[in-house]
């Protein structure tokens, strides 16, 4: 709570971590762009009551989106943490992924991007100087090709997601099978000269 504001009262509070919760619920199995309607409907709330805590969806979103960026963080520490830089590389995508199979906000978020509070500016930013630091230790092992940067690892991402939007309800895991392809074309030994950018 920041400096000078008066605490919530019970009820309040009570509303808010009710809104927290059907938000993160609804971002997940809808998207980004989930009426906020039925974000207040789902908590037993009215529409102004969503609106005296969260005035705009950039807001709410931002209340929402710390706690699956957290879910990242813990991928990524998982994957620098790995001694292998290679299977740590892997460990990271499949974890990335998986998150994203899972919450369909954050498969949004990842692609589509939305107007960020400071705090999530500030942690995907984060994640990218992570992921430069687990693409350049499988490179430096010699495992990963070395013209693979951070923009190809956007463009994957980017890929990956429609994979994921696109077979979510009908083959939630399909996405595996083409990571898999994917992965070939990233070892050192199947890389040959690529088209410019």
């Amino acid at each position: 709570m920041a400096a000078g504001t008066k605490p919530l009262r019970s009820d309040a509070a009570r509303n808010r971590d009710k809104l927290l919760v059907a938000a993160t619920q609804l971002i997940a199995e809808h998207g980004l762009d989930v009426p906020l309607e039925h974000v207040a409907r789902r908590a037993g709330v009215s529409i102004g009551t969503l609106y005296n805590h969260f005035p705009t969806r950039e807001a709410l979103l931002g209340a929402v989106m710390p706690q699956r960026l957290a879910a990242l963080e813990q991928v990524t520490e998982r994957a620098l943490a790995d001694p292998d830089p290679w299977d740590g590389f892997v460990a990271f995508l499949e974890g990335l992924f998986a998150l994203q199979s899972e919450d369909h906000g954050l498969n949004d978020a990842l692609t589509q991007g939305f107007t960020l509070a400071t705090d999530v500016s500030q942690a995907c930013h984060q994640g990218l100087l992570d992921a430069e630091r687990i693409i350049g230790r499988a490179q430096a092992a010699g495992r990963l090709r070395p013209d693979f940067g951070t923009q190809d690892l956007v463009t994957l991402i980017w890929a990956m997601s429609q994979v994921i939007r696109e077979s979510m309800s009908t083959a939630p895991g399909a996405w595996r099978r083409c990571l898999a392809f994917f992965l070939d074309g990233l070892r050192t030994e199947a890389a040959h000269p690529l088209p410019e950018r």
